[in-house]
């Protein structure tokens, strides 16, 4: 990766906070020194008139699970899984990730507690090595549920590299999926399983939220606060889902399903994530409330690429038609940024890190962006 003390992106349309102006950047020392408007005083990296954006801040994606076991029963080397997983993160824009991994097993099945371990000390060997294009992070999954969730948070109660924590519960009846019809078609067809088999599993799975949730959930609530983790919710559904949520002290409200659960959250001060698949397919795979309806109702703050790492910038420019490139730009970048806490990125300003992305904006509505360079702390990754 190349790197040096001083470097200036000249002819750019710099996507501010709040504005774009044409301009440069003065990048030293892996920090922003000075953005100015109009034509720079020397010569630099020529930007081509594209836009200069800050690098985007992922919280929620579960795309290195794909890499780790492309297919049933298969599952690859772990370091080698990692830096597959960065590249195309990285190549995406994204400069800082939060890695997520899953704690108990849900109705998906899951991987041993140890697995998981395993693979976040790969993370961190690839990250002190020196393999790692983006800032990667760790964000545990728990499925507060599962009878053996606890057992999994122990492998990572007194690592540092623990940054974010969600409760979920995916049971059937609760949150994501509330009614059955769309339980019975997402999992019965998936999972490939008879009428009787179905009809076990989930009375197995009704029976294990009955008995554990509340008891998991407040003992991870009560590590994660000891311990300074950002606590986010996961799929609220109701009114009472946000309340318990703010007694809690949950920082970031993930992918509520219903208008009246986000709002609630939003104005309680939540940051509301939604995904950015579901802006740019125009909905949820679920079946819940869209994206872009919250983005009517004022009250999404926060986009995350969940399960295509390219589609956080792509879902940037698909709304930056109707709120401006600047506001979504900060859904994508500032806001996640704040919501966990990294106060040094997610925005083209002095004294931020020079965590920047040089993008081609979309000649036509259904043309996706492209990324033309990735610079993380002035260092170019991609």
């Amino acid at each position: 990766m190349s790197t040096s003390p001083e470097a200036v992106f000249t002819n750019a349309a710099i996507v501010l906070p709040e504005e774009i102006v044409h301009g440069s950047v003065l990048v030293r020392d892996g920090r922003i020194a000075d953005v100015a408007s109009g034509p720079a005083r020397t010569a630099g990296i020529d930007c081509e008139g594209d836009h200069l954006m800050p690098g985007l801040v992922e919280l929620h994606t579960d795309h290195l699970e794909g890499h780790y076991s492309p297919r049933p029963g298969v599952h690859w080397n772990m370091l080698g899984a990692v830096q597959a997983h960065d590249g195309q993160i990285a190549t995406s824009g994204i400069t800082t990730v939060f890695d997520c991994l899953r704690m108990g097993s849900d109705e998906d099945g899951g991987f041993d507690p140890a697995e998981m371990r395993a693979l976040a000390d790969a993370i961190e060997t690839a990250n002190r090595d020196g393999r790692l294009r983006a800032e990667h992070r760790l964000h545990l999954r728990c499925e507060v549920s599962a009878p053996d969730v606890l057992d999994a948070l122990e492998h990572f109660r007194r690592d540092p590299n623990v940054s974010l924590v969600s409760l979920m519960d995916h049971a059937p009846g609760q949150r994501q999926f509330q009614s059955m019809e769309q339980y019975t078609l997402y999992y019965k067809g998936k999972r490939g399983l008879s009428d009787a088999a179905f009809e076990a599993f989930i009375a197995r799975r009704l029976e294990q939220s009955a008995r554990y949730s509340a008891e998991h959930r407040r003992a991870i609530v009560d590590h994660c606060r000891a311990a300074g983790i950002t606590l986010a919710s996961h799929d609220d559904a109701t009114l009472a889902h946000v309340e318990e949520a703010v007694g809690e002290g949950v920082a970031v409200s993930e992918f509520p399903t219903s208008l009246d659960a986000a709002k609630a959250a939003h104005g309680a001060g939540l940051a509301v994530l939604m995904g950015a698949p579901n802006v740019v397919r125009g909905g949820s795979h679920s079946g819940n409330v869209s994206a872009t309806d919250l983005v009517g109702h004022g009250v999404l703050d926060i986009l995350s690429s969940d399960y295509v790492p390219f589609s956080l910038m792509q879902a940037a420019f698909v709304l930056a038609g109707r709120i401006g490139l600047p506001a979504a730009a900060r859904m994508v970048s500032q806001t996640p940024a704040r919501a966990a806490g990294l106060g040094d990125r997610g925005a083209v300003a002095p004294g931020l890190r020079a965590d920047l992305v040089q993008v081609r904006p979309p000649r036509e509505a259904a043309e996706p962006p492209v990324v033309r360079g990735v610079w993380r702390e002035g260092r170019r990754v991609a």
